[in-house]
């Protein structure tokens, strides 16, 4: 199908479309792609980060439910590891320790604490997260906390770079962690995932309109990860889009 002009209409219409392709993707995640002992659900508040997409939590159980399952260190063993199958995306990047901690010596961290711990967040980028600056800053200041509080994190933006974020919103989440980004004028939109631990890395793919959308590699710990089928996910979101705006964003009107 490939990626749609989303600018073509209204906030509301793709606030739609937006809940729509989160619920495809918590359901491809919870039906078989996730390990046992991890699941999927939208709109959960992860500390002082408030996502307004998919949070993604490893389960604590009960001392009765945890009888014969596996211990929590095997958490890990869920999920693709990085060395064995590096995420299949045209670009990636690592930021060193020492260059996190001189960004992060002014920011006092909350940890969240919860018996389902969460461990990772995927959002999608609006209209309205681009309108104004301090909505853009909101946003970085949720993502980069995000990642800063040990959260792995993917970041879907479907819209060209605007005024607020000339490099596309990863190149404006890479800038405050001190990296580089120059988006390929070809290919404005960014799909975006992070790897949270000592040393941050970055996975991106740059893709435009009409291009298909990739798997993308969500992390469960900082070497493991789970590629999310976008594509399917975000077919079937299309699927439940009026009509008349279907006509409106392919180009009918």
């Amino acid at each position: 199908m490939g990626i749609h002009d989303w600018t073509r209409v209204n906030a509301g219409t793709f606030h739609a479309f937006h809940t729509a392709w989160i619920t495809e993707i918590q359901r491809a995640l919870n039906n078989g792609i996730l390990p046992a002992d991890y699941y999927a659900l939208a709109e959960q508040v992860a500390g002082l980060t408030v996502p307004d997409v998919l949070t993604l939590q490893d389960v604590e159980p009960s001392p009765r439910e945890s009888r014969g399952k596996r211990k929590p260190d095997d958490d890990a063993q869920g999920g693709v590891a990085v060395a064995t199958a590096p995420p299949r995306v045209a670009l990636s990047d690592t930021i060193s320790e020492a260059v996190l901690l001189s960004a992060r010596q002014r920011r006092l961290v909350i940890r969240h604490t919860t018996g389902d711990r969460i461990v990772a967040l995927l959002e999608i980028v609006s209209p309205g997260n681009k309108e104004k600056r301090s909505a853009l800053d909101q946003f970085i200041d949720k993502a980069v906390g995000a990642i800063d509080e040990g959260l792995h994190l993917m970041v879907l933006d479907v819209f060209p770079p605007g005024s607020f974020d000339p490099r596309g919103i990863h190149g404006a989440i890479w800038e405050r962690m001190k990296g580089i980004y120059d988006p390929p004028a070809d290919k404005p939109l960014t799909l975006a995932a992070y790897a949270s631990g000592a040393a941050i890395r970055c996975f991106v793919e740059p893709t435009a309109v009409g291009s298909e959308l990739i798997p993308m590699p969500l992390f469960l710990t900082p070497d493991r990860y789970v590629n999310v089928p976008l594509e399917p996910t975000y077919r079937g979101a299309y699927e439940g889009v009026p009509q008349r705006w279907k006509r409106v964003i392919e180009g009918g009107i």
